[in-house]
């Protein structure tokens, strides 16, 4: 049964599933409308249960088993409920994994942990098709102009999705809050080691992308491994060994 931490002024329930385990504890930080149960973040659960290592995962607000409504959404409540639960749950110094919008919360988690929190600054970083700044470089950017007037008039975008029969709501405050987190136009630093997997076959998050974020990490070691003929998930098996492997590596 998921644990709960009370989060924010509107005290929305985010839900937690924490193991106990020895070694940097390893949080994961998942996709955008995407969940905690989901196939990577299951597969890390049972490296962690047979290694007996620490592993935290959580929901969102708005997302899986938390409170909240989706809609509602921002990066800004979606970073503080990341960091919420890393204060509740963390004891030392962890390895974060981020999942596409995951990988940009886990950098920008990091940075205030860096400045606020220095005893819970990540120990290293797996981030698997890191979507950094997505609401501009990789939506608001790829709108026409017709799209992006009828988000700003009505408030939302219903965008088809390839990974749900729902369409994913894409808001007018989503892509208004992204603009105060976005972290492409200056160095990055982490203070760890950094990890990236990346799909060349990836349609959302593109090859390209991952590489300019590289170029933005020049002070931290920085590993990335591009799969050929990976897709944006990347949750086939050969995908999640990687994945083990790279949070291993770091342990």
């Amino acid at each position: 049964m998921p644990q709960s931490v009370t989060v924010g002024q509107d005290a929305r329930s985010i839900a937690v599933l924490a193991r106990e385990g020895k070694g940097p504890p390893v949080v994961w930080l998942g996709g955008f409308k995407s969940d905690m149960r989901a196939a990577k973040a299951t597969a890390l659960d049972e490296w962690a249960e047979r290694n007996g290592r620490a592993f935290v995962r959580f929901d969102y607000s708005g997302h899986g088993e938390s409170g909240g409504a989706f809609e509602e959404g921002t990066i800004s409540r979606w970073l503080e409920d990341a960091l919420a639960v890393i204060e509740r749950h963390v004891r030392e110094r962890p390895i974060l994994v981020g999942s596409s919008m995951g990988g940009w919360i886990s950098l920008l988690a990091a940075r205030h942990l860096m400045e606020k929190q220095p005893d819970l600054a990540p120990a290293g970083m797996v981030l698997i098709a890191p979507a950094v700044d997505m609401t501009e470089r990789l939506m608001w950017s790829r709108f026409p102009e017709d799209l992006r007037r009828s988000v700003q008039e009505t408030g939302v975008y219903h965008r088809p999705s390839a990974y749900s029969d729902d369409p994913y709501p894409i808001t007018w405050k989503l892509i208004e809050d992204g603009r105060r987190h976005l972290i492409l136009d200056r160095p990055i630093q982490t203070g760890c080691p950094v990890h990236i997997l990346q799909g060349m076959g990836d349609p959302d998050v593109p090859w390209s992308h991952a590489l300019e974020l590289v170029e933005h990490l020049p002070g931290d070691s920085v590993s990335l491994t591009l799969i050929k003929d990976g897709d944006h998930r990347l949750s086939r098996p050969e995908d999640i060994e990687r994945l083990i492997a790279a949070v291993a590596a770091i342990a």
